[in-house]
């Protein structure tokens, strides 16, 4: 294990960093296999641009119908000329479709909220709640509260891309014992909040409501100093959420691990493929990304218990040489990065004893700050 320190993240007043190398991999660019992989992704790209020529489909006009005779047949046609068209198929296409990420919404909702009910336990008490967001969004989001024990700090979980904070509920009850309240938001399409399952339009909507949530946190627990703990995406969000002035002043540090910044595509072919793909076919998952395969962690408990939850649906590694850029770069007076050689990409769910270490120390940090 390889440590360096010195001060925090980008905008936040402290942070610590942990980071791994399980990124640090050698493709085989001009392989038969990627050869096959590049093919097939030009024929789909073709495939897309080519098939609304091969036929044409009937239109209707929406126009509205008032008044006489003569009025219906002037507004007929004046809805004629104005009107919108569309295809005769696409209102009762779309009404199935919202019908069925609705009950895909309520089923990843419903387990959600059956883990948190069924988590009985003597020093915490879990719970959840529903959160919506400016736009209109419901977020589920749950808290973790110690059982007789006085409240000393605040800590705010982001999960990583494509899982949920439920998988945090071990961390989260050790921050527990040490007297910290935690609480957790799924992000927008992950595990029981609004959306397509795995699908987040933009970063900045997540950004908007860890904003959204972090100031309802603050307003409901005054005078106790609040950290953000983030993984992965979750952590390159965090970092994004505190280069606002406004709520970096609230948030006393930051906790990253493996922190999604410099990430790099496995292929240079993604590079050139990504923004064409997103803006013909944005909600398509391509089968590459769903990869039960990664090796985010060392334990294989903790893989079996990740890909086999249906709250998970895919994940990535990141680059320790993002982490090492910023944390050279961060303007901050105070911050530390520990480079944990050996490890892969979820610390927190790596074989013990490395994981109780790790947890330790992010807990041994937080008091730290707590306690000045």
């Amino acid at each position: 294990m390889e440590s360096r320190q010195g001060s925090s993240a980008a905008a936040a007043a402290t942070t610590v960093m942990l980071t791994s190398g399980a990124s640090e991999r050698v493709t085989a660019l001009f392989s038969v296999k990627a050869i096959r992989s590049y093919v097939a992704h030009l024929c789909a790209f073709l495939l897309v641009v080519l098939w609304p020529f091969r036929f044409r489909k009937r239109s209707t006009v929406l126009s509205v119908i008032a008044g006489g005779e003569k009025g219906r047949e002037e507004r007929s046609l004046e809805g004629y000329r104005k009107g919108v068209r569309v295809p005769a198929s696409a209102l009762p296409l779309r009404v199935a479709v919202s019908a069925v990420l609705d009950q895909e919404v309520a089923v990843r909702r419903a387990l959600a909220k059956k883990r948190v009910v069924q988590d009985e336990d003597e020093v915490t008490r879990r719970e959840y709640t529903l959160f919506t967001t400016s736009r209109g969004d419901t977020l589920f989001t749950q808290t973790w509260t110690p059982v007789g024990s006085t409240i000393r700090g605040l800590v705010v979980l982001l999960h990583g891309l494509n899982e949920h904070c439920g998988r945090y509920s071990n961390f989260a009850k050790k921050l527990n014992e040490n007297g910290f309240k935690v609480f957790g938001m799924d992000w927008i399409g992950h595990g029981g909040s609004d959306g397509l399952h795995a699908y987040v339009h933009s970063l900045d909507d997540v950004v908007s409501d860890l904003e959204s949530y972090l100031e309802k946190v603050k307003a409901q627990n005054p005078g106790l100093p609040c950290f953000c703990f983030g993984h992965s995406t979750g952590g390159a969000i965090i970092l994004k959420t505190m280069l606002d002035p406004k709520v970096e002043a609230g948030i006393s540090g930051v906790v990253l691990t493996s922190p999604a910044v410099g990430v790099q595509p496995v292929h240079p072919i993604y590079t050139i493929m990504a923004p064409i793909l997103a803006f013909l076919l944005p909600r398509y998952q391509i089968g590459a990304a769903n990869n039960p395969g990664m090796p985010v962690s060392r334990d294989p408990e903790a893989l079996l218990a990740k890909y086999s939850d249906p709250l998970v649906y895919t994940d990535s590694v990141t680059d320790p040489g993002g982490s090492l850029k910023l944390f050279k770069e961060a303007s901050s007076t105070e911050k530390t990065i520990k480079l944990l050689e050996g490890h892969v990409h979820d610390f927190l769910f790596e074989p013990e004893p490395d994981r109780e270490a790790i947890t330790r120390e992010i807990i041994e940090w937080l008091t730290r700050r707590v306690e000045r």
